[in-house]
């Protein structure tokens, strides 16, 4: 993790907490657990960061299935605007990449910036979803995995 060393609090973790060590408390009870986190527009405060920040998140997932599933798009996506919820926070643009145990890539995913803003506005929870479902991307064929 690239915040700080803060270990895991048990799921008991604050607003204090910088994002990706919230992120990567709440993932690892999902079976996820978070190897780089890095802001990409700019350093970011790192427990109260500006709406519309981006992050690049990789994470070994500990599962059976060969590539992204839905389920752990939704867990991650869940978890990630749960703690935005908490802080009044907005993430931009998600790029997110899966690896399983052995370190071989499971796939990549992403979403918009423009996405996480028109969600609950003229974006339902369905919509959303499938939009970034859309851009799961298995290895290492590269075919969609919707």
């Amino acid at each position: 993790m690239s915040d700080n060393n803060s270990a895991s609090d048990g799921g008991t973790e604050t607003a204090t907490h910088p994002v990706s060590v919230a992120l990567e408390n709440r993932l690892m009870s999902h079976g996820y657990y978070v190897t780089s986190f890095e802001w990409l527009d700019g350093e970011g405060e790192t427990t109260s960061p500006d709406d519309g920040i981006g992050i690049a998140l990789e994470y070994e997932a500990v599962s059976d299935a060969p590539a992204v599933t839905r389920d752990e798009v939704g867990a991650v996506l869940r978890t990630l605007l749960s703690i935005g919820e908490e802080r009044s926070w907005t993430p931009g643009r998600l790029e997110v990449t899966s690896f399983a145990t052995d370190g071989a890539v499971r796939g990549r995913w992403h979403v918009e910036r423009e996405w996480f803003d028109r969600l609950g506005a003229d974006l339902s929870q369905v919509e959303f979803s499938g939009l970034v479902l859309r851009t799961v991307r298995d290895r290492p064929s590269g075919r969609d995995t919707d």
